[in-house]
C-alpha cells in the first residue's frame, strides 16, 4: 500500500483547521490537505482510500471531538494492518501527560500540544514535515 501526498487534518474545530493548513502551505510542504471533522468521518475516508491503495501520508488528530473522538480513532488505525503505517499525530490542546501517556500507549507516533502562535505553528510543521514525512512525496 502506498502512501500518497496528502495531510488529513482531523479537528472538529474549523477555523484550527484551516490555522494548521495553513501552517503547513506556509513551511513549503506542497502537499494536498484533507480536513474531517471527527473520527467517524476520518475511519470513512481511511476505509475508502486503503480499498483504492492511497493511503495519506499523515494524520493529525485531535483528541477531543463529537461522535468518534481522537482516542477511538487512533486505536482503530493502529489497531489494522491496513492502516497501521501511517504516521498518526496527536495534535490537541491538551497538555496533559495522562493523554500523553494513554495516546502513547494506544500508538501514536506523537504527541504534541497545539502551539499558542501562527509563527510557532508554521515551525511545527516544518519539524513535522523533516521528521515524519519522506522527502520524494
Amino acid at each position: 500500500m502506498k502512501l500518497n501526498k496528502t495531510i488529513v487534518i482531523v479537528d472538529d474545530d474549523a477555523d484550527d483547521r484551516e490555522i494548521i493548513r495553513d501552517a503547513f502551505e506556509a513551511s513549503g510542504d506542497g502537499l494536498n490537505h484533507v480536513f474531517m471533522e471527527n473520527g467517524d468521518r476520518l475511519m470513512q475516508y481511511l476505509a475508502a482510500t486503503a480499498m483504492e491503495g492511497n493511503l495519506p501520508s499523515l494524520i493529525l488528530i485531535d483528541l477531543n471531538m463529537p461522535g468518534k473522538d481522537g482516542r477511538e480513532a487512533l486505536r482503530e488505525i493502529k489497531s489494522s494492518e491496513q492502516l497501521l503505517s501511517i504516521p498518526t499525530i496527536v495534535f490537541t490542546t491538551s497538555s496533559s501527560d495522562r493523554d500523553r501517556q494513554a495516546t502513547y500507549h494506544m500508538g501514536a507516533n506523537c504527541f504534541i500540544t497545539k502551539p499558542d502562535t501562527f509563527n510557532k505553528l508554521v515551525e511545527l510543521a516544518k519539524c513535522i514535515r523533516h521528521l515524519w514525512l519522506p522527502e520524494d512525496l
